[in-house]
């Protein structure tokens, strides 16, 4: 169609269906829409739907009954307490591998010194049985960090705080037996088999006291008579 301008020319316009005005309108309005982000988008995972087939399972059963003292008395929700927990275990860990690895570093080196060949034979097999122990003490120590990369992104939180804690329970025991192990091989060498068993036992008395009579009574003390109270 033509129309006329100002200076007398005509000029052509070609008209659509489309409302122009509208469709100034929906561009303005597309390009004030925000644009998604391909990477913030959230794609389906794979175990998306394990939570919903977990109701079953003993551990996460057992971890949901304190889920309300937790919210109400420290503000946190299940996933925050499975994190702090995690991260109490670790602290935990990381000071039983001192020990642990002073020990095995000196067991290791025992065996290559030039007074080992004049040791006794049951001597040796002290030798061999605390090696062994700290050997396997040093196995539960560092599982944990094993356990958790292989259920990383798995959504198994709950699952590794229970197994970060029986781990470092079970390799602080086996810590015990081999210092235990440890005393009576050096007190051996040193006063003979008898004196040496005297000071082992004692030794061994010691540990148990401390490490786990304490906590136990400490425990049983002051339980409360309501089971959710009792959680951290």
């Amino acid at each position: 169609m033509l129309e006329p301008r100002p200076d007398g020319q005509r000029t052509a316009m070609f008209y659509t269906d489309r409302n122009p005005r509208a469709a100034g309108q929906a561009d303005r309005v597309d390009s004030a829409r925000p644009v998604k982000d391909p990477a913030r988008v959230r794609l389906p995972q794979p175990d998306a739907a394990l939570p919903g087939r977990r109701h079953n399972c003993t551990v996460c059963s057992a971890v949901h009954a304190h889920d309300d003292w937790n919210a109400e008395a420290r503000g946190e929700t299940p996933l925050q307490r499975a994190d702090r927990a995690y991260g109490e275990v670790l602290q935990e860990i990381r000071v039983a591998q001192t020990g642990v690895q002073i020990l095995f570093a000196f067991l290791l080196a025992l065996a290559f010194q030039a007074r080992f060949v004049s040791v006794t034979h049951p001597q040796r097999v002290i030798y061999a049985v605390t090696l062994m122990l700290c050997a396997a003490a040093t196995a539960l120590l560092i599982a944990p960090a094993a356990f958790h990369r292989l259920v990383y992104r798995r959504r198994l939180k709950q699952h590794l705080v229970e197994a970060a804690s029986r781990l470092a329970l079970a390799g602080l025991v086996l810590l015990m037996f081999s210092l235990v192990s440890a005393v009576l091989l050096i007190m051996d060498v040193i006063f003979g088999t008898g004196l040496a068993a005297i000071l082992a036992s004692g030794t061994l008395a010691w540990f148990i006291t401390w490490w786990f009579a304490l906590p136990m009574w400490s425990r049983i003390r002051h339980a409360a008579p309501d089971a959710s109270s009792r959680r951290q």
